[in-house]
């Protein structure tokens, strides 16, 4: 059979949306601290990704400006798993990864401040529905929630700002790159904040060692499958397709997550809250409609 009917770009794409979408569903199930569990992601998959790079000949061949650049990038890389696994803690894998993917409006916001490109009519009318949909989730009563509830919900909007600061340093460090995939740049900031966070975590007093089987499979899945398999899939496919499908697929990841906190974890859900899941979703869609594909290369949490 042709290589392009078993490697079709689609199915690429969907296949690397449904893994990473299993991201926090490995950080509920370990029982390893929020930390340590970032730290094994960054280092098995970074270790992952440069086996890969090793395997098919590929050299870093990065400018000295692109390793000071990605240097600081993998301090928000880590920052955004420091941030994101407290939060899957805190209110579960589906909210935290909603809440995550608010990155599409930062990015908006600093694409206005940064680089003078002006929002979109989608884009404007994308940023008053997502509010409105975390309302409806969380409700408008933020006083009323519990106090884990709240720091939940303010660390997975601090993971959408270090995680959209952590894509433009990416982008940045690219801008002279003459590879289509950021595997190189991936694999570099992946293992620098895999060493952010291993101290992170011993100046925590947290240990590193890991005590059970479970643990140890979860997290091999969590760094090969979601990590590395599922961002390769996705950044392989997405010049092959088109910008809508891509945005879709974007969209798939924390939906995906949504049903697997139901599914797995029992979340509730009431009306209202699937109502403003839904709104909240398709917010984060039209938000990214109009985002080219290399862009949207690197928006894979």
């Amino acid at each position: 059979m042709p290589r392009h009917r078993l490697l079709n770009p689609t199915i690429r794409l969907f296949v690397g949306a449904a893994l990473i979408s299993l991201s926090p569903v490995w950080v509920k199930l370990v029982s390893v601290s929020a930390t340590t569990s970032g730290f094994y992601r960054v280092l098995i998959g970074g270790v992952a990704l440069a086996l890969y790079l090793l395997v098919t000949g590929k050299r870093l061949n990065l400018s000295r400006r692109a390793w000071w650049i990605l240097i600081v990038a993998s301090v928000f890389l880590a920052l955004d798993l420091w941030f994101w696994h407290r939060s899957i803690n805190y209110i579960g894998p589906g909210l935290s990864t909603l809440l995550a993917n608010f990155q599409v409006f930062i990015m908006t916001l600093a694409g206005v401040f940064l680089l003078r490109q002006m929002p979109t009519a989608l884009q404007l009318v994308a940023m008053p529905l997502a509010i409105v949909g975390l309302g409806m989730i969380v409700g408008f009563d933020v006083a009323s929630l519990s106090a884990e509830y709240q720091w939940g919900i303010v660390f997975g909007l601090l993971t959408a700002v270090s995680y959209a600061v952590y894509m433009l340093l990416l982008r940045a460090s690219r801008r002279d790159a003459t590879t289509r995939m950021p595997s190189r740049e991936v694999a570099v900031v992946s293992l620098i904040a895999a060493a952010i966070l291993g101290a992170t975590a011993l100046a925590e007093g947290e240990s590193l060692a890991l005590t059970s089987a479970a643990d140890l499979s979860w997290l091999a899945a969590y760094g090969i499958l979601s990590h590395c398999l599922g961002w390769l899939f996705i950044a392989s496919s997405l010049p092959e397709v088109t910008p809508t499908e891509a945005g879709i697929a974007l969209l798939l990841q924390p939906t995906l997550s949504f049903i697997w906190d139901i599914l797995f974890f029992g979340r509730p859900m009431t009306t209202m809250e699937l109502a403003g899941a839904a709104l909240a979703l398709t917010a984060i869609f039209l938000g990214a409609r109009s985002r080219t594909g290399p862009e949207l290369e690197q928006s894979s949490k």
